[in-house]
Order: C-alpha cells, then sequence, then structure tokens
C-alpha cells in the first residue's frame, strides 16, 4: 500500500475508533453484536461487587441488632426486597436499549433533573462506598505491613491511609481501561473470593463453636425484639438497594435479559450473604466483622497475608466496577461541560473525594450504617419512579433518538429540563421514608414494624410520580410509534 492509501486507511479507521471510545467510555447505546458479557461474565462481575469487604461490616453491623440466627434471616429477606426493585428498575431498560441507565432516565426526570440526582444522591453514594472501599484495602494492606514487619499498627494509623490512596491510585489505572478489563479480573476474583469466605467461616466455626456462634447475644440491640428484626431487615434491603446506581451501567453489557436480571440478582444476593453472614459471626464471636483484624491470627502468617493480600485487591476491582458507572453517569449529566474532558482525567477527579476521605478512616467506618440507610432513602424512591415510567407509564417503549435528543426532542423535554413529577415524587417517597424510619435519631412509626420504610416509599414515590404526571402533563405522549430499539428489534417486542 502507498504512503497515501496508508494514510487513507488511517483516516477511514478512526471514526470507528472513536464510535468504540463512545460506547465504552461515553453514552451511546451498544448495538447487540458490542455487547460482550454472557450471564456467566456477569455473574462473576456482580459476585465480584457484592463479596468485598463491604459485605463483612454489614454483617457486622447486623449483629448489633440481632444474634446470628435472626441476623441470617433479616440479611436473606433484606436483600431479597431491596434486590428485586433494584434489579427491575435498572437492568431491564438498559439490557434492552443497550444504554446506560441515566440517559434512559431522561423521560423520567428530564435531562436537568438527571443532572441534579446524579450530582447530588449517586455522586455522593458512590463516593461513600468508594472511600469504604479504599479505606479497607489500606487497612488490609496495613495488616500485611505489621505481620510482616512484626511492628505494632493502627488500625486507623497513617498507613492505613497511605496504602488507601495506593488503592485508589490501582482502581484508577483499571478503570481507565475500560469494561473489559474490568470484566477479566472479576471473573479471576469473584471465584476466589467466594473459596476465601467459605475457609473464613471453617476458621470462625473451628476457633470458637457452633454452639457459641447460635447462643450469641447481639451487641447493642434495643428492648423491642421486633423492632431489632425489623431495624436490620431495613438495613438490609438499603443494602440491596445501593446497588442501583451501577447496575444498569453494566448490564448494558449483556447479550440478553435472561443474562443480565438473573446473574445481577442471584449473583449480588448468593454472594452477599455468604460474606455478610462471615462478618456477622466474626462480631458475635470475636467483636469484630472486618476479617482484616483477626484473619492473621487464625489462619497463620503465609495464609492469613496471601488472604488479606486477595481482599485487598478485590476491594480495588470492586472500586473500579462501581466507578465505570458512575463516571458515565457524570459524563452524560454534564452537558457539553464534562463531555471533552478525556476519560482517565474524568475518572481521575471522581476520585478526589474518595482521596480526602482516606485520611478519615475511622469516621468511614463509625458512620456505615446511617450512610447506607440514608443512602437507601432516597434510592429507593429513585427505584420506585424509574419502575413507574418504564413498566407503566412508557409500556416499556422507549425512544433512543428522541432520549439522546433531550431538550431538542419532543418526547423527553420538559421546561428548564427538569421533570417536576419525578423529582418531587423522589422527595415525598424520600421525606416519607424519614418519617417512618430515621437513621439518626432511630426514631420509628408504628407501621415501621410490618412494612418497614422501603416498600411503602417506593410505593408511594411510584404512585406519587403517576398521579403527578398525570396532572402536571395531561396531554403529553407516553409511548412513542413504532420506533427500533438499539439492537434492531421493534420497540414493543422483547429483547
Amino acid at each position: 500500500m502507498s504512503g497515501a492509501g496508508a494514510a487513507r486507511g488511517t483516516r477511514q479507521r478512526s471514526p470507528e475508533k472513536a464510535l468504540a471510545e463512545e460506547t465504552r467510555f461515553g453514552t451511546f447505546p451498544l448495538l447487540r453484536r458490542e455487547r460482550m458479557w454472557s450471564g456467566l461474565d456477569f455473574t462473576w462481575v456482580s459476585s465480584s461487587l457484592a463479596i468485598a469487604t463491604w459485605a463483612f461490616i454489614v454483617g457486622g453491623s447486623t449483629a448489633l441488632l440481632v444474634g446470628f440466627r435472626d441476623g441470617t434471616i433479616a440479611m436473606i429477606i433484606g436483600n431479597a426486597i431491596g434486590l428485586c426493585f433494584m434489579v427491575l428498575a435498572s437492568t431491564a431498560a438498559s439490557q434492552r436499549y443497550g444504554s446506560e441507565q441515566y440517559t434512559l432516565l431522561r423521560g423520567a426526570f428530564g435531562v436537568v433533573g438527571v443532572g441534579i440526582l446524579v450530582f447530588t444522591v449517586i455522586l455522593i453514594t458512590e463516593m461513600g462506598w468508594s472511600s469504604l472501599l479504599a479505606v479497607m484495602a489500606g487497612r488490609a494492606a496495613s495488616q500485611i505491613t505489621g505481620e510482616v514487619t512484626g511492628a505494632e499498627l493502627s488500625q486507623y494509623g497513617p498507613l492505613v491511609t497511605v496504602c488507601a490512596l495506593a488503592a485508589i491510585v490501582l482502581a484508577w489505572l483499571i478503570l481507565s481501561r475500560g469494561p473489559v478489563l474490568i470484566g477479566r479480573l472479576n471473573a479471576i476474583v469473584a471465584p476466589g473470593l467466594a473459596l476465601i469466605v467459605g475457609a473464613m467461616m471453617v476458621f470462625l466455626v473451628m476457633n470458637t463453636s457452633w454452639d457459641a456462634l447460635s447462643a450469641a447475644s447481639p451487641l447493642a440491640p434495643f428492648e423491642d425484639p421486633t423492632l431489632n428484626f425489623m431495624m436490620a431487615v431495613e438495613f438490609n434491603v438499603g443494602v440491596g438497594v445501593s446497588w442501583y446506581p451501577v447496575m444498569g451501567s453494566l448490564a448494558r453489557m449483556t447479550r440478553s435479559r435472561k443474562a443480565a436480571m438473573w446473574p445481577a440478582f442471584g449473583g449480588l444476593f448468593v454472594a452477599t450473604i455468604l460474606a455478610q453472614a462471615v462478618g456477622l459471626a466474626s462480631a458475635l464471636t470475636l467483636g469484630d466483622s472486618d476479617p482484616t483484624v483477626w484473619m492473621v491470627p487464625f489462619g497463620g502468617a503465609v495464609l492469613g497475608v496471601g488472604v488479606l493480600a486477595f481482599i485487598a485487591f478485590a476491594n480495588v476491582t470492586s472500586m473500579a466496577s462501581i466507578v465505570y458507572s458512575t463516571v458515565l453517569a457524570i459524563r452524560q449529566s454534564s452537558g457539553r461541560f464534562l463531555v471533552r474532558l478525556p476519560w482517565k482525567w474524568l475518572s481521575a477527579l471522581f476520585f478526589v473525594l474518595p482521596g480526602i476521605m482516606a485520611f478519615f478512616p475511622q469516621f468511614m467506618y463509625e458512620q456505615f450504617m446511617t450512610f447506607v440507610t440514608y443512602s437507601g432513602a432516597f434510592l429507593t424512591a429513585v427505584c420506585g419512579v424509574a419502575l413507574a415510567d418504564y413498566f407503566v407509564l412508557r409500556r416499556q417503549r422507549l425512544d433512543l433518538r428522541e432520549l439522546h435528543l433531550a431538550q431538542r426532542g419532543r418526547l423527553y423535554a420538559y421546561r428548564g429540563g427538569i421533570n417536576i413529577a419525578g423529582l418531587g415524587a423522589v422527595a415525598l417517597g424520600a421525606v416519607f421514608y424519614v418519617w417512618l424510619y430515621d437513621p439518626i435519631t432511630l426514631e420509628t412509626q408504628a407501621a415501621f414494624a410490618y412494612v418497614t420504610a422501603s416498600l411503602p416509599a417506593a410505593v408511594l414515590a411510584a404512585v406519587a410520580y403517576l398521579v403527578l404526571t398525570a396532572v402536571l402533563y395531561p396531554r403529553r405522549p407516553r409511548v412513542p410509534a413504532g420506533h427500533a430499539d438499539a439492537g434492531g428489534a421493534p420497540a414493543g417486542r422483547g429483547a
């Protein structure tokens, strides 16, 4: 090929490369042939997310209220409830249309309304989780250092901060390579973590006893056992719902709806319960749910250090996975402001606050339960609105072209870019949640002991959205005329 011909070939390939970059790091929907994950791939991704160290801390927090038997039941019920409506709200539309979930929410909230949610609820939630993961990775690395050197190191000392910052840098390097590398790493991390969690439970039973575990009392319960149980259930509902910000953007890379929804639910549910059970058991018998504290004494120097190193790396891959979805949301919600900023620098900006929070590791641990419950109050309401919009109002039919046109289009354009019905319903649902159960004061209404706070808040937000839409936008078209989705199938036909 001549020099001119080679130059022409380069120019011809450039648009394709740019389009591939946009589908991985931007908001363009993926065509069916571009979706790379099977059901097994997505199972590894979701399992790796769920089985990170935060699951042990969730189990330890549950141990404050209930014993092992009631705690296990509360975790199963709570996660099952939260994951059910979270998975439906986040993965169904994203998988069908191959689009990250925040573009698909423009009908429910408007383009500016989505930006408001992303830069408040979603950003705070995901920065909080990322900070916690970084600190946990730092504690594992600090424990390894102490074991190797023989030094007595504080579990919240300066080395934890240094190692947490190193974990953030490593997560950023993985994230900058995109979802393909994230998926490959999770396929290695998830099975390894499953084996480690099983081994941890064996160590716990061998070094205590099953009878001691079964008879262990909760650490800081209230006088009312029913209230203790329902608060434990509600806390775990919040954990299940907390996956909402990330699952839709990950599910768009799956090849079928079955490969998205069942692995999302099953991977998160099974892995979460296993890891939380270990955290619950260790908190009740050893007084600490964090395996970075007791793994070396129980497992020995070589095995314990190896396990801690693997856990630290698993936290890093989990961090990369959740930040990928969040940075996509930031990019599409910022208008033209951040679109031209390279992916690696945009993702680096996200890590600024988690980097700052790494200097306050003790605060991250002490405020964990309040953080999860409060974020769950808002995310529950968002899920309620998303379900009502997609399944009831839109009847699972969206127009991708109109969604990307946003304010320049007809179907999803609102005055000021804000769908008042959507944001108003979220606010109403969140306020109702906090009225039923205040995570700070721990005050509850009588109904909380029977229906928790999440389900009523989600239902209220959904009903409020439908009513407000009928009142505020009575003549607005809900369902577009015949059109094609990202895979070329008519919108009214299943993916």
